[in-house]
């Protein structure tokens, strides 16, 4: 049974994710400072934030262990898939992430997102890579990725070990799971359009993209999932 995340340890995460970043130099838009109450008073033009889903985004992929299996996510930019579907307007999105040492992001594919994962600095980002066989992992098969623009051929559970200024490109239906090695790793994904909702299928039906909470604090800031609850 998933035990939900408490509130008080996303608003731990948000701040120690914060200070992580700007450690890097990376600063977050002013809306990243917003309170609750503040985004309530705006709701009426901040259309732009929540139908693209920008913002703040913590999981531990429901299996209630965040240290272990868990990512922290914060969404920049977004378009729109009707553009996508047209081939014509904001076509791309833009994350930032934190992958801890030795904390796992499962492994899962997308039916439409191609993406940039990047290294921006810390320790060592390690994906794994599986191929696909009618939209199964295949553990038996290797992929073909492109390193900073380098192809390589991989074999099946490959785990390509990317190094700070170093970025995979990854297609739809690419198999991956990554992880910080030795260190806390700053990540950047540059991406066609993102929906979080449709476009990530895991290879184990118990994970989920989003946590249930435990309301046991105020929150801090809302998480991308608060909007449709907190914004009515």
């Amino acid at each position: 049974m998933s035990i939900p995340m408490k509130r008080s340890a996303i608003n731990r995460i948000m701040r120690e994710s914060e200070v992580f970043m700007r450690s890097f130099g990376f600063i977050l838009p002013p809306f990243s400072r917003w309170s609750p109450d503040e985004m309530r008073a705006r709701k009426g033009e901040i259309d732009g934030i929540t139908n693209a889903a920008l913002g703040w985004d913590i999981t531990d992929f429901g299996l209630s262990d965040f240290e272990k299996t868990g990512l922290f996510l914060f969404t920049v930019r977004n378009g729109r898939f009707a553009d996508l579907q047209r081939g014509r307007g904001m076509l791309y999105a833009e994350k930032a992430m934190i992958a801890r040492k030795d904390q796992v992001t499962p492994m899962h594919r997308h039916l439409l997102k191609a993406e940039d994962i990047i290294n921006r600095g810390g320790g060592t980002l390690v994906v794994e890579l599986f191929g696909d066989t009618d939209g199964q992992c295949d553990r038996a098969k290797g992929t073909r990725v492109a390193t900073d623009g380098i192809w390589r051929d991989l074999a099946p559970g490959h785990k390509l070990k990317l190094a700070p200024g170093e970025s995979v490109t990854l297609m739809p239906g690419d198999w991956h799971a990554f992880w910080g090695e030795g260190a806390d790793v700053f990540v950047a994904e540059v991406s066609t359009v993102n929906d979080d909702n449709t476009d990530n299928i895991f290879e184990d039906p118990a994970v989920t993209r989003f946590s249930g909470i435990d309301e046991d604090e105020a929150p801090l800031h809302l998480l991308v999932p608060d909007y449709p609850g907190w914004l009515r």
